[in-house]
């Protein structure tokens, strides 16, 4: 192909593929497309406006972390990114507890997952999000691909191009990608419905000091007004996740640090003895979010632009990397000259990445609805329903080898 004209700060005006939204999953995405669809790093662009510095060593961690699976971890490491992170900061667990609030946290019917007993070395990996898109961005620089730090104002599409109007001019692409998150422009300008169910909960994400080690143990409890998981970080300190509903949050934030540590400690069982925050206290409502369609002309959507799910399961962002491998795979596959914006290759992402994305759903959905506000005898049959689990190591492997994936489709 010819060289592509130039536009704003010497970027390129006319590309194969403009990925709008330079986070974990859009950076990835351009990444892959460069690797494994034989796209010329110069005919991709990333539009990000607000791109992320590499955090400080001695910066105190970001109340938004993730939590990527060993599968994922073995792509960003092809991909050279996982390298490219300040490892410091990464936290691996080794061990995973989820139980029920109608039960002891060391009791027999606790679901325990353990690294060294299924034979791994390590359940996943605890990342904050801002080391992980900085080291991605970094690659994407280091590959060639450019970086546009603009906004989306505009999109039309036609059976032969798209064109992005933008705040600091335009691009022409043979394919938009919205990776842009839930509240994604690219969603709105093409036209693409939205399905959304609230949780009626508030996540509560904060920092947390404890008095004992976590152990390199991620926690879960499951509570009446929602779960509460306490991930390990490499700081000895915890990343809290608690879904809460909207009263039970509205308490939660209003309280002292002070008070908010002690509801969390008897939440959390004492599991690690006595909690109290070593951050600030964010929140954000919980949204169950599909959108009626993953493509339209010219156009496909992944991660939180396409899909949004409770995060009690942590695998919104292994999800979201799920969407980038099947886009870059079936754009690899596509005959040789076609467009990367013709419909086949979109159609064949879509149909893949909606049943892989609703069987997650509907398995995170149904854990939220059985343990959250249930009777108390249909919560100890599922209680007791992890305690087999947990005592099974045959389920155990099974339950593993679908999380360590990282995927919920059957092909990588």
């Amino acid at each position: 192909m010819s060289t592509p004209a130039t536009g704003p700060d010497s970027m390129p005006s006319r590309v194969d593929v403009a990925i709008v939204g330079g986070g974990v999953v859009g950076a990835t995405l351009a990444l892959l497309l460069a690797r494994r669809a034989g796209i010329a790093p110069a005919r991709l662009l990333l539009i990000e406006p607000e791109p992320v510095q590499t955090p400080a060593p001695d910066r105190p961690y970001d109340l938004r972390v993730v939590a990527i699976s060993p599968g994922n971890r073995a792509l960003l490491e092809e991909l050279g990114v996982w390298q490219a992170m300040d490892l410091g900061r990464v936290m691996a667990y080794e061990r995973m507890v989820v139980w029920h609030e109608s039960l002891p946290p060391d009791g027999p019917d606790v679901l325990r997952f353990d690294a060294a007993e299924l034979g791994e070395p390590d359940l996943g990996c605890i990342v904050e999000n801002r080391n992980l898109q900085s080291a991605l961005l970094a690659r994407c620089a280091a590959e060639g691909i450019g970086l546009r730090r603009a906004r989306v104002a505009g999109l039309e599409c036609d059976a032969s191009q798209a064109r992005l109007t933008l705040d600091d001019g335009s691009v022409q692409a043979e394919l938009v990608v919205g990776a842009d998150g839930s509240n994604s422009a690219v969603r709105r300008l093409a036209g693409i419905g939205l399905q959304g169910v609230s949780y009626e909960q508030q996540g509560i994400v904060a920092t947390i000091r404890s008095e004992r080690s976590h152990q390199n143990t991620a926690w879960q409890r499951f509570l009446a007004t929602g779960p509460l998981a306490l991930l390990p970080l490499a700081s000895g300190e915890c990343s809290l996740v608690w879904s809460a509903r909207e009263a039970r949050a509205q308490e939660l934030l209003a309280m002292s640090d002070a008070q908010f540590g002690a509801a969390l400690t008897t939440a959390s069982a004492g599991v690690l003895g006595r909690l109290e925050p070593s951050s600030a206290r964010a929140n954000f409502p919980l949204r169950r979010l599909t959108a009626s369609n993953y493509v339209a002309t010219r156009c496909a959507l992944m991660g939180d632009a396409a899909h949004v799910i409770h995060p009690l399961a942590g695998q919104g962002a292994n999800e979201g990397l799920q969407d980038a491998v099947a886009l870059a795979r079936t754009l690899a596959q596509r005959p040789h000259r076609e467009s990367v914006g013709a419909a086949r290759a979109l159609q064949r992402y879509a149909r893949e990445r909606r049943s892989g994305n609703a069987l997650m759903g509907a398995m995170v959905d149904g854990l939220n609805s059985l343990f959250t506000g249930s009777p108390a005898a249909v919560a100890g049959l599922a209680s007791a329903g992890m305690g087999l689990v947990g005592r099974s190591r045959l389920a155990q492997r099974m339950f593993f080898t679908r999380a360590a994936a990282g995927r919920s489709s059957p092909r990588r």
